[in-house]
């Protein structure tokens, strides 16, 4: 086994060790995180276990972008990233109002208050291979990629290989193995 692999390996434990232990109705006097935390390492992390399409094409200087679209439910939980190296490229985190700025973003984040217009940013996102991510119910058999779901009262996540395969993202086997992995709702999403 290869320092990579083992280092990998050890992540992944350690990541879904932090995140199925957090649990949504915390009442303990000790600090656990905030559902918010916990997405916020998640959305993080999923770009080392992402591949982005040949056609996007980075330099060693190149910045990964992740937007926020919509009203920011993660407060400060994101501040440790910005700046921070993210496979390699340096972490940008960007605040978005309009869908025009969607095409400056690698990861986008869509807020649960943008869930009327969800259709239309899905459809706009898919012309660039960005990786969309949401806690809205339902987003990743909507067309998302990835959706946050809470199981038993803890922070998990679902992937739609589909819409990935649509974009032209590779997911890790080993994310795809820590993840429940959904289909697109028949009149839910397009294709």
């Amino acid at each position: 086994m290869t320092w990579k692999t083992l280092a990998t390996a050890s992540f992944v434990v350690a990541w879904a060790a932090i995140a199925g232990s957090f649990n949504l109705h915390a009442d303990s006097a000790q600090a656990s995180p905030t559902e918010y935390q916990v997405k916020a390492a998640y959305l993080c992390n999923f770009p080392k276990f992402i591949e982005w399409p040949s056609s996007v094409h980075w330099d060693d200087q190149a910045s990964i972008t992740l937007g926020i679209l919509g009203e920011d439910p993660f407060g400060s939980a994101l501040t440790p990233a910005q700046g921070k190296r993210v496979s390699g490229r340096k972490m940008v985190i960007k605040h978005l109002e309009k869908l025009d700025q969607l095409e400056e973003c690698d990861i986008v984040f869509v807020s649960r208050s943008e869930e009327e217009r969800l259709s239309e940013i899905l459809r706009q996102v898919r012309s660039w291979n960005a990786l969309t991510i949401s806690d809205i119910e339902g987003f990743a058999q909507r067309g998302g990629v990835i959706g946050f779901i809470a199981l038993e009262n803890k922070i998990h996540f679902a992937i739609n290989v589909d819409a990935a395969q649509r974009l032209g993202l590779k997911i890790s086997s080993k994310l795809l193995r820590l993840a429940k992995i959904v289909k697109d709702e028949e009149n839910g999403a397009e294709h």
